[in-house]
């Protein structure tokens, strides 16, 4: 037995009210969403701290508890005036124990985050982000920069369109040298994540700037569930050491307190001609304690750094004439005559850059009176940013060539307080929450410069200091009753910007304020059938430079959106969720090579997403999501209103076992169907299918495994653009789509020791 989810709390007339809190039996941390049920038909849900109160009849003396990924427990209730404590073991997920019923408005993905983080391996940041049904990743300017993101008809840029935070921290950057919303999750360690939620469009009021195609939030682990040491290492000089330890004693996790720190040292040359040379080192702590009885504090430090240098973009033109290459003494190749490579060859061998973050994040979580709970968040990050590119050549400066570099420092500080309370009423459940944040930027020496090498500055086109505030409230209000729930609230969200032009005279400051409504309605027929309509309004903010300058360009342009789905369990280990869904922008952001921010025309995109989970065997489960979008420029002809890169129809699925002898893995693979390369579709950008296969051996002590990308060696492309390039000694630059090819056959083994 391991999990039933989508509850509603049924608030009836009661005798006997049970107070009690669950926690997990190895970390002693209490345990979120938890489901205690009474035969009755009444149940709850546990807080963040564990906690739950329960009214029963007066013939119920027993529950239920149940979570994803946990053993469920059936317990007799003698004394309802003592407070409980229940500890749950991990087991294997059933999906016939999956009921549908009314609760939380985007209960569905939560439950499809918890049993694809239960089921599949996940080795990288981009792992995690490729969980997320529908959502694709592309690197191409080697692995230490972010990469680029596409979901729901969005070339989402680097997180333009989708609102990516860890532990209530935003990833995101505003106003970054490379482009808006810039998203680099490199910082994370993917064996501290315990778990992720996800919610597509702009329907949620805790979720504000770059919350126009969805959002994304992970959650660091508050303790392991053991400790860890990892190897790995590959083709292509792939290598990587993983450590995770526990800190504090089970006594000590007993009495609330655990603490925990992690490092990752990587370092990977790819498979290109000219070795990428990524490198990578990560190291991560926290700190939990529980004040009291009802607060817990939690402390995290966290800093990472990499280097890289990149093969980059190369037009198709160049591999059909043979004319990439590189030189072994790493000299710029497109100032020689280069030798005949291929595919993975180089033409600019100086592209690449380094980044480093370090974060710091305290919160206290309060449990008050009368069910509420308080949760205070203080965030700082320091980052640094450093990026050489050339993905033209020649096509400006047929002499010096094209070459840019953009970097920037940054502090950031932030805050997040939220107040929720649950209350029954007459049979009606009351969900109020209310929120408040702040979030203050602060660039340093934000630049764009066309240079000769990475030191050489031929100009400075931009150069200065940002200031960036962004102040926000919000409230929102879900109410239960019977087979209904709806959900409605708004948020407000006031900008400032401010640019100190080191190039120009002094800019005016600049400020604005939006609302986001939303309104969110779900029906349950039955246990096997629910339907729900999101709607609601968002938006993603301007770069400061170009709202200080005012070019044709919104501050803040909305988004428009709704979803009408249904979730429908027709067979009891089947589990399937679809939308219909529209969105509409009243201004896309065009972003050229350089970073800078070009005014769009307004957009709108109607499209289906698909999900199914299905439960073969105890031991073997299939997932398939289907994703189409048919997403357009609405102020251009028929024709000619093609979005460049915007996916039209996605698939990603797979086979995933666990076999109780220690045997799993997952054979999965991912569809990129092809796309309009430019607007008139005159160009193309090719799809793909490419398979993956991960087998694991796992015991108590230890874990050996393969993982191997690209199982069937295709041949693909990980991104392409248009570009207006120009080769060296060329006429004159040829307007062509440039790529960066996909990983080939690629095989790593691992070695993981637990103690």
């Amino acid at each position: 037995m391991s999990v039933s989810l989508l509850f509603i709390a049924v608030c009836g007339l009661a005798q006997n009210k049970l107070m009690g809190k669950i926690i997990d039996i190895n970390t002693k941390e209490p345990i979120e969403y938890v489901v205690v049920s009474a035969a009755s038909g009444s149940c709850v849900l546990t807080d963040k701290l564990g906690n739950f109160e329960l009214a029963m009849p007066t013939d119920s003396t027993s529950i239920i508890i149940s979570s994803i990924g946990y053993v469920a427990q059936k317990i007799m209730v003698t004394d309802f005036k003592k407070r409980i404590i229940i500890e749950l073991k991990h087991g294997p997920v059933d999906l016939s124990e999956v009921l549908i019923t009314s609760h939380s408005n985007n209960i569905s993905f939560h439950t499809t985050s918890n049993l694809d983080l239960n089921l599949r391996p996940v080795n990288s940041a981009q792992d995690l982000l490729k969980l997320v049904p529908g959502l694709f990743t592309a690197q191409h300017m080697g692995g230490g920069k972010a990469e680029q993101i596409f979901i729901r008809g969005f070339d989402a840029d680097h997180g333009t369109d989708v609102n990516i935070s860890v532990d209530g921290m935003p990833v995101n950057m505003v106003s970054h040298a490379h482009g808006q919303g810039y998203a680099d999750m490199h910082f994370i360690i993917p064996e501290t994540i315990s778990q992720y939620d996800f919610g597509k469009g702009p329907y949620y009021t805790g979720y504000g700037d770059f919350t126009t195609a969805g959002y994304v939030n992970y959650t660091t682990a508050d303790v392991l569930d053991k400790s860890l040491v990892k190897i790995e290492g590959g083709q292509f000089n792939d290598a990587r050491i993983v450590a995770a330890i526990n800190l504090l004693s089970n006594k000590q996790k007993l009495n609330g307190q655990s603490a925990y720190i992690a490092g990752d040292a990587t370092y990977f040359d790819g498979p290109f001609d000219f070795a990428e040379h990524f490198s990578r080192l990560n190291l991560f702590g926290k700190y939990n304690t529980r004040i009291g009885n009802n607060n817990k504090l939690s402390v995290s430090l966290s800093t990472f750094s990499t280097d890289w240098r990149a093969s980059g973009e190369i037009p198709e033109r160049a591999v059909a004439s043979g004319t990439v290459g590189f030189d072994t003494s790493g000299n710029r190749l497109t100032l020689n005559a280069p030798p005949i490579i291929g595919r993975f060859g180089t033409i600019d061998s100086l592209q690449g850059g380094y980044s480093s973050r370090s974060n710091a994040i305290i919160k206290l979580t309060s449990s008050l009176r009368n069910n509420f709970i308080a949760e205070n968040e203080l965030y700082y990050t320091n980052y640094n940013f450093h990026l050489h590119v050339n993905s033209t050549f020649f096509a400006e400066d047929s002499i010096n060539g094209d070459a840019f570099r953009q970097r920037e420092g940054r502090d950031l500080f932030g805050y997040n307080g939220k107040l929720t309370n649950r209350i029954c009423l007459n049979e009606v459940t009351y969900n109020s929450t209310a929120g408040i944040s702040a979030r203050i930027d602060r660039t340093h020496n934000s630049e764009f410069s066309n240079t000769i090498d990475q030191n050489t500055v031929i100009q400075y086109n931009q150069l200065g200091d940002i200031s960036e505030d962004n102040l926000n409230a919000y409230v929102d209000e879900t109410i239960e009753k019977g087979k209904w729930l709806l959900n409605a609230g708004s948020r407000l969200d006031y900008f400032y910007f401010k640019y100190d032009d080191k190039l120009h005279p002094q800019l005016p400051v600049r400020n604005n304020v939006i609302a986001s409504p939303k309104l969110n309605i779900q029906y349950t027929l039955n246990s096997k059938l629910q339907l729900y309509l999101k709607s609601g309004k968002g938006f993603h903010s301007n770069d400061a430079r170009a709202v200080i300058f005012n070019d044709g360009l919104k501050t803040m342009p909305a988004a428009y959106g709704a979803d009408l789905g249904v979730i429908w369990k027709p067979l009891p280990r089947l589990l399937i969720n679809t939308a219909l869904w529209y969105l509409y922008l009243e201004q896309e952001f065009v972003y050229s090579d350089d970073g800078t921010v070009e005014p769009g025309d307004k957009t709108r995109r109607v499209g289906i997403d698909f999900s199914a989970r299905y439960q073969l065997t105890n031991w073997l489960f299939a997932d398939a999501n289907i994703n189409l979008a048919n997403p357009r420029d609405a102020e251009l002809p028929n024709g000619q209103n093609h979005l460049a890169l915007a996916p039209t129809f996605t698939s990603t699925g797979g086979l995933d076992f666990k076999l109780k002898n220690g045997i799993n893995g997952a054979l999965s693979y991912r569809y990129l169907h092809k796309r309009a390369g430019n607007a008139d579709y005159s160009l193309t950008a090719d799809g793909y299918f490419v398979s993956d296969l991960t087998i694991n051996y796992t015991q108590k002590r230890y874990e050996i495994g393969v993982a191997i990308e690209n199982l069937f060696n295709t041949k693909w492309n990980e991104f392409e653009a248009e570009e207006v390039t120009r080769l060296k000694n060329e006429p004159a630059p040829v307007d062509q789509m440039s790529f960066t090819p996909g990983t080939p056959f690629f095989a790593k083994l691992k070695l993981a020791v637990f103690f």
